[in-house]
């Protein structure tokens, strides 16, 4: 084995690791938003008078935005610099926090709700290529991208923490205020911290704006048609239109890509087997995490009666797992085995957390059922977000890493939507099946009937989950060569070594 090149430290940041910590932190706040006011949506509908039609918009309004507009966000950040689009993005997310906070009523917190979703999508691929070019050396490496791959993974169930303690004990707003000062002040580590990334003036700065148009537009129709299909169903024409519209976009997007000199999107970034197997992984694994935060979450709150706060602490094995497997157990194996060794592994992990799940009851205690179902699901996540980041931009044109970055974010964005949409509608469907054949006045019957729910759709994400394995084990076949991480003639190498 050829030993690991030694770090090049005359050309390394030498504020790298703080560096680190301010884009954590960023990548966290983006990570956490999306989940943060799940617990606090019936306080804030209560207080805004949103009807039970409209209160999906304060989730979907944010990652509509966010899955949205993350391939334009992706390219803004390579054309005028990731230092600067990351510092305007912070402090960008900071006002749309604290709009939300004000808020109101349900219209202005759902303006506010999509414009940090907008911000979110500026700031998401200038941290992942950020990351990307602070840390070349791959040992450095491996530990960055355990610390942001843990934080991608976990975050969510941080959200879900954080939103159930600040609505419990302060308010709902708070849930958007705490954006604030955290964003401020990682706006101003970034500013002095962050290496200035030289954007070449001598060529015009173009932006593609037929690919913005098409690309985002086909993003935002499938998040917003399996968005809409939580409330009215896959069968509805508006859902079939967006989403069948959505794929039509995407369609032409490609063909319009391929023949664009200043693409938004290079094709051939998407046409590497190693970068597409990732993002495909990456979304699929989404739908089993927010299949188990979605089921977890009623289940906890409304079959066990818990507190929002008992019901958010009760994530934090999961979190813990994914911290332990992404920068503990990946992070030291990232440049010693396959990725796929990794990553599939992982999605088998977590396919075997949502078949413990299966099983689950109404009178089902935690420590048995749900906590080892938590465990197993955060080891594999561990296993998978990190690897899969880390190839996102491996050996990508530093004037690419942005449009690299937005592949992964995207596939995050999109695999949630569709995961939450999918696996609330078979759940819903079972329920409504398992009610029609008994008493659906009494109480326990309904627990009963919406348990048996959560468990056939939990089976769903569990196969897809085993699909994921399947798919990666086809398509990655990259393995860490020594120096790969210094650009692309070195990635080139690694890949003609397989």
């Amino acid at each position: 084995m050829t030993s690991q090149p030694v770090p090049d430290t005359a050309a390394a940041n030498p504020r790298r690791w703080w560096a680190l910590a301010v884009i954590a932190i960023a990548q966290l706040m983006i990570v956490l938003d999306a989940t943060i006011v799940n617990i606090a949506l019936p306080s804030a509908q209560k207080a805004l008078g949103i009807s039970d039609a409209n209160r999906q918009w304060v989730i979907t309004a944010y990652t509509l935005a966010f899955g949205g507009l993350l391939l334009l966000g992706g390219r803004i950040g390579d054309l005028f610099g990731r230092k600067r689009t990351f510092v305007v993005g912070l402090l960008g997310f900071a006002l749309a926090s604290g709009l939300g906070g004000f808020a109101t009523s349900g219209g202005m917190l759902f303006a506010a709700r999509a414009l940090q979703g907008a911000f979110g999508a500026l700031l998401a691929p200038s941290a992942l290529s950020l990351l990307s070019v602070t840390f070349r050396d791959p040992r450095e490496r491996a530990t960055a991208f355990g610390v942001f791959g843990a934080l991608s993974g976990g975050g969510a169930a941080i959200g879900l923490i954080t939103g159930g303690l600040l609505t419990e004990y302060l308010s709902w707003r708070w849930c958007l205020y705490v954006n604030i000062p955290i964003a401020v002040v990682t706006a101003i580590g970034a500013y002095y911290l962050l290496v200035r990334d030289h954007v070449d003036r001598s060529r015009r700065v173009r932006l593609d704006l037929p690919g913005a148009v098409l690309g985002c537009g086909g993003l935002l129709a499938i998040v917003y048609g399996t968005s809409e299909a939580v409330t009215r169903g896959w069968g509805d024409w508006l859902v079939l239109t967006a989403l069948c519209g959505g794929v039509a976009l995407l369609a032409v997007f490609a063909l319009v890509e391929r023949r664009t000199e200043h693409a938004l999107l290079p094709i051939h970034l998407i046409n590497d087997r190693n970068r597409a197997g990732g993002a495909l992984a990456v979304g699929l694994a989404i739908i089993g995490m927010f299949g188990l935060f979605l089921f977890l979450t009623y289940y906890l709150q409304a079959v066990k009666g818990y507190s929002p706060v008992k019901a958010g602490v009760s994530f934090l094995p999961m979190t813990a797992a994914v911290v332990v497997s992404a920068a503990g157990i990946a992070a030291r194996l990232m440049n010693r085995v396959p990725t796929r060794n990794l990553v599939v592994p992982g999605l088998l992990l977590g396919a075997g957390g949502m078949a413990w799940l299966t099983q689950l009851r109404v009178d089902s205690p935690y420590t048995t059922m749900v906590l080892p179902a938590e465990v197993l699901l955060g080891l594999g996540l561990g296993l998978i977000f990190m690897p899969t980041m880390n190839l996102a931009t491996l050996g990508v044109a530093p004037q690419e890493t942005g449009a690299a970055a937005a592949i992964i974010n995207s596939a995050q964005q999109v695999g949630g939507s569709i995961g939450t949409a999918l696996l609330n509608t078979i759940a819903a469907s079972v329920t409504a099946t398992y009610l029609a054949t008994r008493n659906p006045a009494d109480p326990l019957v309904q627990a009963e009937g919406a348990v048996h729910g959560y468990a056939v759709a939990t089976a769903v994400a569990m196969g897809i989950l085993l699909a994921a394995a399947v798919i990666a084990f086809l398509m990655i076949n990259h393995r860490p060569a020594p120096g790969e991480a210094e650009g692309e003639d070195a990635s080139a190498e690694a890949r003609a070594a397989v």
